[in-house]
């Protein structure tokens, strides 16, 4: 069926002037209500390709601007759409569409409008992939993977979180870009401390050359060599189009990959954590290859270690090292502190007022309180990320600027007794928190209730108010939780270990092993 006369009837609810389109109910009767005028099924859509188009146009294109609703009605477009579907390639659709924006007056609206034309490709292809699996057709079979971003889904929003107030970091990146010049491959490190930056570099890095990537999570379970391998793999094989990958080792898989490389052209692959990697088997973390091909570098980034825990064993591969911890990086690292602090004075939108208004109300001037509050971060990212936000939320209101927390492990502990965690009535909030410890993957909120024998109710009130340093997150339909920084977790075992001789925390343990054996019964 033609196209055309479905996107008029789109355009004329088109942004901005759709003011029809208040809320999702009523988008949703909306796009029940042009499917119907069209003599479609809302229930079960057509089983033809460009009927499957013309219904998934309709679903994704109540709302949208004109200028994205005038591209998907061209049949170039529609053809390399389909193209890319039956081939698994999204990249090749995006870039196909680049190349005709750039020849078309449509890319220039779009670009006036400021659409990001990547989430706007990607949204159409997951809402087609939808509608062809209710279709139950076979001609869509397989379904491909609708990614259109170089780095996999399952880390997006690690990566848009860490580079959301990115800062400085420039001497980094001049010095791994040399260490790439002058080498023909190699291993690159970037050790540092809990909270000094080494994940946002990471996926800095990725964010902006799209690298292949892996960040290793212990709390999601997302930190063993088989995982590592998979994605990497995958990731491999789509960028590259690579033959006959899907059982290929890494070793094998950068060959292929560096044949492939034009003489101007490398390959980084990032890898994040390497100390949460958990891997009982000898030889390299993550089976890194002892050999690379030429080409082919890794960007890995690690807490401080013992040689007997190195475990990167490359002989004949250019092997450096940047510890974030050396004195010549100290100045550097605490300029882009500095940096860091004035963005959060000028430019976040969600805590510049009430920083300023706590800086106003003790009439400090931007720079001492800039000065200072750098000082007692002691150049670790991850206690400004918790006490700026702590500021602007009120839970300092009472101390003076001298009297904030010096370093991230005070600053745990302050809050920690802030909290009244020390206190009896804190009991069940302890629990929680060591629950979460043990356990150490993602669980949801009734599972920690049956372990620690409380209301569920209650439960999810703790859950709530330690909320900034949990990781909630979907997990086959259910909310789970778990720590969100390892530098949070490492205070927490400590905590356990110094406070052993409390009954509470050695009845955690036995609670969870109640709850397994009631569970198996």
């Amino acid at each position: 069926m033609s196209i055309d006369p479905v996107v008029n009837v789109l355009k004329s609810i088109a942004k901005p002037v759709g003011s029809l389109v208040i809320n999702q109910a009523q988008r949703n009767e909306t796009v029940v209500r042009i499917l119907k005028d069209f003599k479609f099924d809302p229930v079960q859509p057509p089983k033809d390709v460009d009927g499957v188009y013309v219904y998934s146009l309709i679903e994704y294109g109540v709302g949208k601007p004109e200028a994205i609703l005038n591209l998907f009605r061209e049949r170039e477009i529609k053809n390399a759409f389909w193209s890319a579907y039956t081939s698994n390639n999204p990249l090749g659709f995006y870039k196909q569409v680049e190349e005709f924006l750039h020849e078309n007056d449509l890319g220039y609206n779009i670009l006036l409008l400021r659409i990001e034309l990547r989430s706007e490709l990607e949204e159409f292809g997951e809402i087609f992939i939808k509608v062809a699996k209710t279709s139950k057709s076979k001609e869509f079979e397989p379904f491909p993977e609708w990614n259109l971003d170089e780095y996999p889904a399952e880390f997006k929003s690690l990566i848009r979180e860490k580079i959301r107030s990115f800062c400085g970091r420039k001497f980094f990146f001049e010095i791994f870009q040399k260490f790439c010049n002058k080498n023909r491959s190699g291993y690159f490190i970037v050790v540092g401390d809990a909270g000094m930056g080494k994940s946002t570099i990471a996926a800095k890095y990725v964010w902006d050359n799209k690298s292949p990537c892996y960040f290793n999570i212990r709390s999601d379970g997302r930190n063993r060599a088989e995982l590592f391998l998979e994605s990497i793999r995958k990731q491999l094989i789509k960028r590259y189009q690579l033959q006959n990958g899907d059982k290929a080792n890494l070793a094998d898989l950068l060959e292929q990959v560096s044949k492939k490389l034009s003489d101007d052209e490398h390959l980084v692959i990032v890898v994040d954590a390497l100390d949460e990697v958990e891997q009982e088997a000898e030889g390299n973390l993550l089976d890194l290859p002892p050999s690379l091909p030429e080409g082919v570098y890794f960007l890995l980034t690690r807490r401080p270690y013992t040689r007997d825990k190195k475990r990167l064993s490359a002989p004949d591969v250019p092997v450096e090292e940047l510890d974030l911890r050396a004195s010549q990086y100290i100045n550097l690292s605490r300029e882009d502190i500095k940096e860091y602090i004035w963005f959060f004075l000028n430019i976040d939108k969600d805590y510049k007022n009430t920083l300023r208004q706590w800086i106003k109300d003790r009439n400090i001037s931007d720079n001492d309180f800039v000065e200072q509050v750098a000082t007692k971060s002691e150049s670790n990212f991850m206690y400004l990320r918790y006490v700026l936000p702590g500021i602007a939320n009120g839970y300092y209101n009472d101390l003076s600027l001298k009297q904030l927390p010096d370093g991230l492990q005070e600053y745990y502990q302050d809050h920690w007794q802030r909290m009244g965690m020390d206190d009896k009535p804190q009991e069940v909030k302890v629990i929680v928190l060591f629950i979460l410890v043990e356990i150490g993957t993602p669980i949801t909120c009734e599972m920690i209730a049956a372990i620690s024998e409380q209301e569920q109710y209650d439960v999810q009130l703790v859950l709530d108010e330690w909320v900034e340093y949990l990781k909630p997150q979907n997990v086959k339909g259910e909310n789970c939780y778990s720590i969100y920084h390892a530098s949070f977790l490492d205070f927490l075992k400590v905590k356990r270990v110094l406070d052993s001789k409390r009954k509470l925390f050695q009845e955690v343990n036995q609670r969870i092993a109640d709850y397994l054996i009631r569970e198996m019964a």
